[in-house]
């Protein structure tokens, strides 16, 4: 199948939808919790964490549009802090579920399975039995003229790894922990296997 442009444009909405976010490949899958000022925990899918830099260790994250209420977004601001903790096989569900959109005055951790967790001096809820965690300080933020987005620049603070998923160079394996990675926007995947290569040098 080849889709030009011009074929994209005219594809009703939910075909478009669902073509344009599984042709990227498959995504982190997290949650990200944070708390209104008003002291209501909330928790959210995100499916755009990446990896900007490691000095210091930097995340980022895309936001849509704000031209309707985005809680994760205005708590974040209010706060400057907040979480992000890996989905794995267990809470795929609760954590997908998350993703409906409820007022801002209901936490997610009570229409779901999920548990909160704090940890020290954060005041950002963490997921329960979630095998990596991150507490994220606010940075800054970029807007994308072209799509309209958001994006969110964190540096992790506090990270919390499940001893038997951390190997002795620092690799966190994931795959033992049955973390799960998103292919679209509603299809999750976990890997089974994880291979490694040493670090590649140009052939003599």
């Amino acid at each position: 199948m080849h889709y030009t442009r011009e074929n994209i444009n005219t594809l009703d909405k939910i075909t478009r939808i669902n073509l344009i976010n599984s042709c990227s490949g498959y995504k982190s899958a997290n949650l990200i919790g944070s708390i209104s000022k008003e002291g209501v925990p909330n928790v959210a899918v995100f499916s755009s964490v990446t990896h900007l830099g490691s000095n210091p260790p930097t995340l980022g994250f895309i936001l849509r549009p704000t031209t309707v209420p985005r809680d994760t977004y205005k708590n974040i601001k209010e706060t400057g802090v907040f979480t992000i903790n890996h989905i794995f096989e267990d809470i795929i569900a609760d954590a997908h579920h998350s993703s409906a959109k409820y007022d801002q005055e209901v936490s997610e951790f009570d229409m779901t399975n999920l548990e909160s967790q704090y940890h020290q001096n954060c005041i950002a809820p963490f997921v329960k039995g979630s095998p990596v965690q991150m507490e994220m300080k606010f940075i800054e933020e970029y807007h994308i003229k072209s799509n309209n987005v958001l994006h969110i620049i964190a540096e992790i603070t506090n990270l919390y790894v499940n001893d038997d998923i951390l190997e002795k160079d620092g690799f966190i394996d994931l795959s033992r922990a049955k973390v799960a990675a998103i292919n679209g926007l509603d299809a999750y995947a976990v890997s089974k296997s994880n291979t490694r290569f040493e670090y590649q040098r140009p052939k003599i």
